[in-house]
């Protein structure tokens, strides 16, 4: 089965709209995902970015315009500004990634913490928020809480955002098949080329 490392940030509007592509798409081709959350800011930090609050208007307003073209195109609706915008995601990185080393599969914990954020007006630095998302899930968030305040979910957490470094990402989301980088939600069909190839 082919491999693909997937690497995005848990405050990441992109990745929520690439979401349900992303997980068709693996389904459609019998490709293993493999989701790797990343501390984007740090990514930001060594490879040139710039976080959005710290973007010019013209690209703060260009974002929004982009974003209001694509939900039509994938009915989806988000709120481009929600009232919770960007917090900490280390805890809900290591809750997700506590959910993985339980054994759990986490394509839909994801897109659910994504959407905590952008649909539903929540802070997803809050562990009540997190452990409501694993609850609605059918998932044991008490024991996935317990489990991401373990040393091993930090190291993997970090683990992750440098091996990213190291794939070539630099932005969220991030999609790597065999050394290839695809960046956006706007990049899938190209990753379904690549994979169909």
């Amino acid at each position: 089965m082919k491999q693909l490392d997937y690497y995005f940030w848990l405050n990441s509007d992109w990745a929520l709209l690439g979401a349900d592509r992303l997980a068709l798409l693996a389904q459609r081709q019998d490709v293993q995902v493999n989701y790797k959350p990343v501390d984007l800011l740090d990514v930001y930090a060594r490879t040139g970015g710039i976080p959005l609050s710290q973007r010019s208007v013209q690209r703060q307003d260009y974002r929004e315009q982009e974003l209001r073209r694509w939900m039509p195109l994938l009915g989806m609706q988000i709120n481009v500004t929600p009232r919770y915008m960007c917090p900490d995601a280390s805890l809900a990185s290591r809750f997700l990634i506590a959910a993985e080393l339980l054994g759990y599969p986490v394509a839909q914990l994801h897109k659910e913490i994504l959407a905590a954020q952008w649909c539903h007006e929540q802070d997803i630095a809050q562990a009540d928020v997190l452990l409501g998302v694993a609850a609605r899930l059918g998932l044991p968030g008490p024991a996935m809480m317990q489990r991401a305040a373990q040393p091993e979910a930090e190291r993997q957490y970090r683990r992750y955002t440098d091996e990213a470094v190291s794939a070539g990402v630099f932005g969220s989301p991030s999609y790597v098949l065999a050394g290839e980088v695809f960046w956006g939600q706007d990049r899938l069909d190209f990753l379904d080329r690549a994979l169909a190839g």
